[in-house]
This record gives structure tokens, sequence and C-alpha cells, in this order.
């Protein structure tokens, strides 16, 4: 805590730095000329339903069409290349959660039509053990300086993840689904606040889509009207590799 303290104390102090590379930039918040240049914004066509680009336009992809997820739509703002995981790697596993605000930022162009009709912003949850290990949950710093920029009401503690499962990066898809199966559930009092509502599920990065759909069975089973997903960066593959 002490360290994220100072660390903040110091970014006031010295000029803005790139969300990537921490070169120095004219704005905070910003990515540096190189930066930007290396990062896929998601701009052309996607499936409907989980946010995959797509290079012709179709109102689903593939897999979305065979087994459709929980949620009712996703959007991304990058293909999770290796600019993507520059940026969002440090947030995410080396105690920057100082960028939490900046990357937010980069959510409001893709995020603006599921964020018109969101009543509620909420993380997808770490375990316990990887919270306590980390010493936050990056999902959940996103969706408040997001609650904070646009005015819509946020949930942090809503989902909790019932048991720890194995890093999903390391699994196909079908391991994806078979490891989320019943690890999400609603947080035991939280329920009526999920009740008739659109829920805009807030994460870092999606892959399959399998712990979104995980968190959206939950909330739709605890009474959700809807449940959608905003994430950073989008794995551009259907199988998540």
């Amino acid at each position: 805590m002490l360290r994220q303290f100072a660390r903040a104390t110091l970014d006031l102090l010295l000029p803005p730095h790139c969300l990537a590379c921490d070169e120095e930039v004219s704005a905070e918040g910003v990515f540096c000329t190189s930066c930007f240049g290396a990062a896929r914004f998601i701009t052309g066509p996607v499936c409907g339903k989980c946010g995959l680009p797509l290079e012709d336009p179709a109102p689903l992809c593939t897999g979305c069409d065979w087994a459709p997820p929980a949620f009712r739509a996703a959007r991304a703002a990058l293909v999770y290349n290796d600019a993507a995981r520059r940026l969002i790697l440090p947030f995410k596993y080396a105690d920057r959660p100082e960028r939490a605000a900046g990357l937010a930022r980069l959510l409001l162009r893709p995020g603006a039509p599921l964020l018109a009709r969101a009543d509620l912003l909420v993380p997808v949850p770490l375990h316990r053990t990887r919270l306590a290990r980390r010493g936050y949950n990056q999902a959940g710093l996103l969706a408040r300086a997001l609650g904070r920029m646009t005015g819509r009401d946020t949930l942090i503690d809503g989902l909790v993840r019932l048991r720890a499962t194995p890093p999903l990066s390391e699994l196909d898809q079908f391991g994806r689904e078979q490891a989320m199966k019943n690890a999400i559930g609603v947080r035991k009092g939280r329920a009526a606040q999920f009740a008739g509502r659109t829920v805009l599920l807030i994460d870092d990065i999606l892959t399959t889509g399998a712990s979104a759909s995980a968190c959206a069975e939950a909330l739709l089973a605890a009474g959700a009207a809807a449940v959608d997903v905003l994430a950073l960066a989008r794995v551009a593959t259907q199988d998540g590799e």
C-alpha cells in the first residue's frame, strides 16, 4: 500500500508517461507514437455476441452460432497482441494499479452502446487467494474508474469466485469451460441489487468468454435482466489461442 502511495505521489510530480512503455508523453493516459502504432484498436466488424473481430460482416461468429455464451453482447477496445500485453500485464501482475484510470478511458468509445444501457458495472471476480497474492482485482479497479467517469453505479464485490481455477490461458476452450463450471456465484446478500437490472461486466482480457459467460449465468440466475461484457482486449481467435 505504501509502495502504491509513493508511486502515485511520484506520478503527480513527474511528467506523464505512455500507458504501455513509460516513455514520456504530452498528456496523462495516452500512448507514445510507437505504442499507438503497434496497438490494434478494434474498429471493424465483430461478432454481435462475443465481440470477436471478423474479416467480413456477419451477425455471429461460428463459435457463437454453434454455442452462444450466456451474456448478451461483448465488446473490447484492443486486439490482444504484443502491444496490448505491454499495456495490460504490468497493470495486472506488476503492481501498477495507478494505470486503471488511463486504461478505463480506452473503454469509453468501444463501450459507449453498452454503457448507455447499463444500470450497474460489475467486475469479473478473482479468487480470494489470488486477490490476496496480487493485492487488488484489476477488473475491479477498471470498473471503479469507469463508474466515476460515466456516473454508472458500480458493485465491486457483487460476484465471488467459489473455487480456485487454473490459469485459463493455459487451457483450451473445452478446458476453460469445464474449469469455470459452477465456479462463479453471487455474493450472499447481493442478489437483490441485480434484480431487473442490466449489468455490464468489466474485465481486462476476453479470451473465449468462458469466465464472462459463467459470471453472466450467475447474474441471470440472480434476476438480472441482461448481462453485457466490456474488456480492454480481445483475443482474436475463437479458441483463445
